[in-house]
């Protein structure tokens, strides 16, 4: 396992989770992130790709919401758990991620060349 990998482990489990409200996909816009995550996911042609940027949507939201929500980036996890990344519905979790790993996590996102999901 590479050192980002082990980082991305370690983000992943110290994010808070919260329940989004059914239906919603206010924050399944085009975003980037680093290639160990994109490894994660299934492949995508370039026209899906094409099409959901066409629409401002992630090429993994699909008619019931997120395909890939386990694997989902970091950028996806934290949305709603930060104020920087305040959820438009005002859901978050009980206890928002803390100040200290956002910035680990976005000096990780800094370092690591990133990809457009």
């Amino acid at each position: 396992m590479t050192g980002n990998s082990k980082k991305i482990r370690f983000f992943r489990k110290h994010i808070p989770a919260f329940e989004c409200l059914a239906g919603c996909h206010d924050c399944c816009g085009p975003v980037t992130t680093s290639p160990e995550e994109m490894a994660r996911l299934p492949v995508k042609s370039d026209a899906e790709h094409d099409a959901a940027l066409a629409e401002l949507n992630c090429p993994y939201l699909g008619i019931n919401g997120c395909e890939v929500y386990a694997e989902r980036p970091l950028i996806c996890r934290l949305f709603g758990t930060t104020p920087r990344l305040a959820c438009p519905q005002g859901r978050r979790p009980e206890v928002m991620t803390d100040s200290a790993l956002e910035q680990q996590i976005e000096l990780y996102m800094m370092s690591t060349r990133q990809v457009l999901v």
